[in-house]
């Protein structure tokens, strides 16, 4: 195992799937890791057993990653520090954490979203509470399903920091054998991308969950991914990140894996399941397209884009839209060049 460079201390803020997998990812690249659980009892387990048996069963955690439930003891001399909180919640989370991170430590979001009510990608949600220079801010997106990087299958992913020397440091502090990470500018591209993968997922499961096949599910991932670059565009992002790891790469992971958090609470309501027995299907974990959905179509409105799947999947998930009725809707839409 290869040493990051010297200095190197991250600190983990969420102790769910893709936090402690992200730990492990820092810990096999030689950083040191703290991680930070909500609940006692999972930080204790974290540290003396070396596994999250309640997120990521089976998967033993390296050595040099310690946890608490204790946020200033995780963030105490970090000059990384990963926010893997789920999105919606990361607003109250960082009101607490926000005077114990130090004034130059790079703030790292994990969190694909938008933030219900003020419309913000998480990188301005962490600028408006910690007030950090956005140069300090940086985001993780990509084909990042948590178990198969915890079990070490080759995967790639983009770090994205309108500082360059800042995205280099937390890539060098996570490059190892099986994830190979690289650096954008693109902030905005990458966060659009990782927002609204979620609810395009939510739309394949439903058509899967429906028993459609291939064709349908194609058709659905390529239409979401022009309504995502629409999006991106409108807000700055540049296409071609859309066409990368952070636009297409987590958009195919998300919408065809079983492993899905979103295409799997999507496939229980396209079987005619309720809300509560998809969220029942992922044990508690949270489908953040959900929530997301609502903000996406929002943000779109806002800046007159046309996201059908998307506002189809928010009226099914919020408005009470049933699935056949919400496929009628979008195949009886006017039909126009591509």
């Amino acid at each position: 195992m290869a040493d990051a460079p010297a200095g190197y201390k991250a600190a983990v803020l969420g102790a769910g799937s893709w936090g402690t997998a992200f730990a492990k990812v820092l810990a096999d690249a030689g950083t040191d890791v703290t991680m930070w659980a909500r609940r006692d009892e999972v930080a204790k387990a974290i540290s003396t057993t070396h596994e999250n048996a309640h997120y990521l069963p089976g998967i033993t955690l390296p050595q040099r990653i310690t946890a608490t439930n204790d946020h200033r003891a995780a963030l105490d001399g970090a000059n990384i520090v990963a926010l893997a909180v789920p999105s919606q919640t990361l607003r109250a989370n960082l009101e607490d954490f926000k005077d114990a991170i130090g004034s130059d430590a790079t703030l790292l979001s994990l969190a694909k979203g938008i933030e219900s009510g003020t419309l913000l990608r998480m990188s301005q949600v962490i600028h408006q509470v910690t007030g950090a220079d956005p140069a300090r801010i940086a985001v993780l997106s990509g084909p990042n399903l948590a178990r198969e990087i915890a079990v070490e299958q080759p995967a790639a992913t983009v770090i994205a920091c309108t500082d360059s020397a800042r995205a280099i440091a937390v890539q060098k502090a996570c490059a190892t054998g099986y994830l190979r990470p690289y650096t954008n500018s693109d902030v905005i591209g990458c966060e659009i991308g990782g927002a609204c993968k979620n609810v395009i997922a939510l739309a394949c499961g439903i058509a899967s969950g429906m028993g459609l096949g291939d064709n349908s599910i194609s058709s659905i991932l390529t239409r979401g991914l022009a309504e995502i670059i629409r999006l991106g565009v409108a807000l700055g992002a540049k296409p071609a990140t859309l066409s990368g790891l952070a636009g297409v790469g987590d958009l195919v992971a998300t919408c065809t894996s079983p492993l899905s958090r979103n295409r799997t609470f999507g496939h229980v309501l396209g079987r005619g399941g309720s809300m509560d027995a998809a969220q029942e299907a992922n044990h508690g974990q949270v489908a953040e397209g959900v929530k997301s959905c609502t903000s996406v179509r929002a943000l779109a409105e806002s800046y007159d884009v046309d996201m059908p799947l998307t506002q189809m999947v928010h009226a099914i998930c919020h408005e009470g839209l049933s699935v056949p009725d919400a496929v009628g809707k979008l195949l009886g839409r006017r039909i126009k060049p591509e």
